[in-house]
């Protein structure tokens, strides 16, 4: 679809649908039907759901079905914050945390993040604990900070829960807790993080948070050096010499049977990633 047909959908509108769903539009994106997915996500917004403008805002701005027009994308973020999307408010508040657009205001960003957080929003949570962290544009607290990401974390936000993980490991700010850690790192390896996946491999291999499990190390360890995390490799051979052939297979079995479970995983929720709002400094 060119920038024309994408601009007069969403300024203008097309036949009215007489059905409109968030869901559709994404499940359209999936399949690069740009066109449905924009009017799904215009019909969306008309039929009161701020989420709609949200959605068309990031299809503007990655250029899908269209050529990137960041200033179209931040005015439809804008009209999808004042509509009360959790969703535009978080994109929308980085704006102003980046300076991309718009004048950079600390205080605004936090804002409007930290208002998406308190509507459960993931993205917001994990932003607005950031800028407590740091103090940017409202007063730290690092203590709230954290349990801000632990909410994000348990909504399945990889950066929230990784961070919290480093902490608990460290003992930064918090009481070493070498289990809750663990807990943490294997709950972002399921979901396929590099990150995630060589921590609980390291962990394992320690018995640090959890049972010593050799096998299963080498198998965490073997999937994170294919997705190239730059200490895998040196992991996986180290405890690759501590095993038997037997226990060797077994743990390249149990790699190759979590890469295909992940990847029917990863079709099933490309779309959502596709189009899901960025953390701040990602």
């Amino acid at each position: 679809m060119g920038r024309s047909l994408l601009a007069g959908l969403v300024l203008f509108g097309s036949a009215t649908m007489s059905f409109a769903d968030i869901s559709a539009g994404v499940a359209a994106l999936d399949k690069s039907d740009f066109e449905t997915a924009a009017e799904q996500f215009r019909a969306a917004f008309e039929a009161g759901q701020p989420d709609g403008a949200f959605y068309l805002g990031r299809m503007f701005e990655l250029g899908l079905g269209t050529e990137a027009d960041m200033t179209r994308a931040g005015d439809l973020f804008r009209v999808a914050a004042d509509g009360g999307s959790a969703l535009g408010l978080n994109r929308f508040g980085l704006m102003f945390i980046d300076g991309q657009g718009v004048l950079r205001d600390f205080e605004k960003g936090a804002e409007l993040v930290c208002k998406a957080a308190d509507m459960g929003d993931a993205n917001g949570q994990f932003n607005c604990g950031a800028l407590m962290l740091d103090g940017r544009g409202i007063p730290a607290d690092p203590d709230k900070a954290r349990a801000l990401w632990s909410e994000a974390a348990e909504g399945g936000h990889i950066a929230a829960g990784n961070l919290l993980a480093v902490a608990y490991k460290e003992g930064e700010g918090v009481e070493k807790d070498p289990a809750r850690a663990f807990a943490l790192f294997s709950a972002n390896a399921e979901r396929g993080n590099a990150m995630g996946l060589f921590e609980t491999a390291k962990a394992l291999h320690e018995g640090n948070g959890t049972e010593k499990n050799l096998v299963q190390a080498y198998s965490y360890a073997n999937i994170a050096a294919a997705m190239t995390h730059p200490e895998a490799p040196a992991l996986r051979d180290e405890i690759e010499a501590e095993l038997t052939p037997e226990q060797v297979a077994e743990g390249q079995k149990m790699a190759r049977a979590w890469v295909e479970e992940s990847q029917k995983r990863a079709a099933e929720a490309s779309a959502t990633a596709a189009v899901t709002a960025p953390a701040a400094g990602n």
